[in-house]
C-alpha cells in the first residue's frame, strides 16, 4: 500500500509591513530638533475620506529618524489603496496641533510595492515656502512559512479491520507544537459510513522527515490500547517513508520586489457602432461633466497598473476606424498617431491621446481583435526570463468579427508572459465574448488548447453604482477585472520554473526600459 501528496495551499490574506524612515526635516524647535512622528492615514473607496489608520512613535531630538513601529496593511492588487503620511514635530505626544506640521506625502501602497526592490522616497510637501525633507517607505511581505513539502509513503502489514476484506488506509497529519518541529502522524482504515477506524500512531518531525531525500525511513505504527492490553504486542504495521522534498512557493509580491515590470497595452473600439461621439447618446461621446464608460474603464484599470511599470510609458491603439488623409481602414492604429513610437506618458497621456483620436478619426468596423493581440505576444515574446509581464486592455461595445483568429490569437499568447483583459461597454449582448474568458471551459484553435487562462472578460454595466457615483464604480471594475492577474503572472513563472530575483540594493541603477509593442 502506497501514500503520496503534498501539504495543502492555503493563500491568507496579504499583509505589508511599510517601514517609514524621514530625511532632512524641518527644525521647529529653538534650543534643538525637531521630536518628529508620522501618522499614516488611509482613504476609504467609497467616501473618500481619510481615516487615521496608526502612528509611529516619537523620536527626539533629530532631523533624519528611522521609526521602529512599523504600519502592517491588508494589500489587494486589484484595489487603489491610497496613503497619506503626515509628519508633526511633537513636544507633546498627546497633543498635534497644525503649528507642529512638518509635511506630507500622498501615494498609493501600489508605488511602494512596486518601487525599485519595494522602496520608494517622496518628498515631502504642505509648508509653504520650506523645503519640508523626504520620506522613505520599505515594503516588506509578512507570510507564514511558504514550503510546500511532498512526500511518497508506502505501508505494510497494518491491522486488518474490514470482516471480509483488508483495511482502506489513510493518514492524517497533525502538528504537534507552535514550531511544527514534532509531527504527529494517525493511520485509519477508511469505512463509507464515516465511522473510520483507528488503526495506530507514529510521530516524527521535519528533521527526520528530511532525511528521506537520502535514504528511506520506515515508522512503527502503534495502537496505544493494543499496547496496554497485549503484553506480546509489537505494533499495528509500519509505514515507510520513501521520498520527500520541499519546495518554496514564491508570491506575487516576491516577483514585484526583484523587479518584475507589469506592462500596459491599451486598445480602444473605434468602430461605428458605438455611435457619433458628439452625441451624448455615444459611448465616446466627451461630456464636460463626466467620463465616458471607455475613458473610465481605461482610468480603472490604467491607474492600478501603472504603479508596477517603472517608465509609465504606455502603447495605445484603436481599431476599426477610417484614419486620414486617405480613409484607409486601420485595425491598430498608434492613438497617438506616431507609428514608431506609439507609448503615452502616463495614463492622463493615454486619455489625451484617445480624446483626440475621436476628433480626428471616422468610426467605422469591423471588430478585429487578432491584431492587437498579436501585436502584444510579439513584444512579450522577446522577454522571456520573468523581468517582464505584459497585460493588455481591451474596451469594445460589440459583437467580435474576427472569433476565429482572436482564440488562435489567444491560444498563441497563453504561452507567453501576458494577460488580456476585456472590457465590454454599451447594452450589447457579449455571449461571444464569455467564450474567450476560459474560466470554465479552456480556448481552444484547431485543435490546441490555450495553455493557461490568460483572458478575463466583464460587461462594465454590471458594475456602474446606481446613484452615479464615477469613483466607485471604477473601483467596482477594477477589482473584478484585475484580481486574477496575480495568479496569472505566478502560473506563467511556475510553468517555466522562473525565480523571483533577489531585490536590488537601494544604489542600484533604474530597471532597463521594457520592449514595448
Amino acid at each position: 500500500m502506497s501514500f503520496s501528496g503534498a501539504s495543502e495551499r492555503s493563500i491568507p490574506a496579504t499583509k505589508i509591513e511599510i517601514t517609514v524612515s524621514c530625511r532632512n526635516l524641518l527644525d521647529l524647535d529653538t534650543f534643538s530638533k525637531s521630536d518628529p512622528m508620522v501618522v499614516l492615514y488611509t482613504q476609504s473607496r467609497a467616501s473618500q475620506e481619510w481615516r487615521e489608520f496608526g502612528r509611529t512613535e516619537v523620536i527626539d531630538n533629530t532631523l533624519n529618524p528611522d521609526f521602529v513601529r512599523k504600519f502592517v496593511l491588508d494589500y489587494f492588487f486589484e484595489e487603489k489603496q491610497n496613503l497619506r503620511f503626515d509628519v508633526y514635530n511633537v513636544d507633546s505626544k498627546t497633543n498635534i496641533s497644525k503649528p507642529d506640521f512638518l509635511g506630507q506625502a500622498f501615494l498609493a501602497l501600489g508605488e511602494v510595492i512596486g518601487g525599485q526592490g519595494s522602496r520608494v522616497e517622496r518628498p515631502l510637501t504642505g509648508v509653504p515656502g520650506k523645503k519640508c525633507g523626504t520620506i522613505l517607505l520599505t515594503a516588506e511581505e509578512l507570510s507564514n512559512c511558504r514550503d510546500i513539502a511532498t512526500m511518497q509513503l508506502c505501508a505494510n502489514k497494518l491491522d486488518k479491520k474490514d470482516f471480509f476484506g483488508k483495511s482502506d488506509p489513510f493518514l492524517v497529519f497533525y502538528r504537534s507544537n507552535e514550531d511544527g518541529t514534532t509531527v504527529k502522524i494517525d493511520v485509519y482504515d477508511w469505512d463509507r459510513d464515516g465511522s473510520h477506524d483507528f488503526i495506530g500512531e507514529f510521530t516524527t518531525s521535519y528533521r527526520e522527515l528530511s532525511k528521506a531525500q537520502n535514504q528511506f525511513t520506515v515508522y512503527e505504527v502503534l495502537n496505544p490500547r493494543k499496547k496496554c492490553k497485549k503484553k506480546k504486542y509489537v505494533n499495528s504495521g509500519t509505514v515507510t517513508l520513501l521520498s520527500f522534498s520541499v519546495d518554496s512557493e514564491f508570491t506575487f509580491v516576491d516577483y514585484i520586489k526583484g523587479g518584475t515590470q507589469l506592462n500596459f497595452t491599451v486598445a480602444i473600439d473605434f468602430t461605428a457602432s458605438n455611435g457619433n461621439p458628439l452625441q451624448p447618446t455615444s459611448l465616446h461621446y466627451m461630456s464636460p461633466y463626466q467620463l465616458s464608460a471607455y475613458a473610465m474603464a481605461l482610468k480603472a484599470v490604467g491607474e492600478i497598473i501603472q504603479d508596477y511599470d517603472s517608465d509609465k510609458l504606455f502603447p495605445a491603439y484603436g481599431f476599426g476606424a477610417k484614419l486620414p488623409p486617405e480613409g484607409r481602414i486601420s485595425h491598430q492604429f498608434p492613438l497617438n498617431n506616431n507609428d514608431e513610437d506609439p507609448n503615452c506618458a502616463g495614463i492622463e497621456g493615454v486619455l489625451e491621446s484617445y480624446f483626440q483620436s475621436l476628433r480626428t478619426v471616422q468610426l467605422y468596423g469591423p471588430t478585429y481583435f487578432a491584431p492587437v493581440i498579436n501585436q502584444v505576444a510579439r513584444a512579450a515574446a522577446k522577454i522571456s526570463d520573468g523581468s517582464q509581464y505584459y497585460v493588455l486592455l481591451i474596451i469594445t461595445d460589440g459583437v467580435i468579427s474576427d472569433m476565429t483568429q482572436t482564440k488562435e490569437a489567444i491560444v498563441s499568447a497563453s504561452s507567453l508572459p501576458m494577460s488580456i483583459i476585456i472590457v465590454g461597454v454599451g447594452p450589447a449582448m457579449f455571449e461571444a465574448m464569455e467564450e474567450l474568458d476560459g474560466d470554465d471551459v479552456r480556448v481552444s484553435s484547431r485543435g490546441r488548447y490555450a495553455e493557461r487562462d490568460i483572458v478575463q472578460f466583464v460587461p462594465f454595466r454590471d458594475y456602474v453604482d446606481r446613484s452615479g457615483n464615477q469613483v466607485l464604480s471604477m473601483a467596482r471594475l477594477a477589482k473584478d477585472v484585475l484580481a486574477e492577474i496575480p495568479e496569472q503572472l505566478l502560473s506563467y513563472m511556475r510553468t517555466r520554473d522562473i525565480q523571483p530575483r533577489p531585490p536590488p540594493p537601494a544604489t542600484t541603477s533604474p530597471t532597463p526600459a521594457p520592449e514595448h509593442p
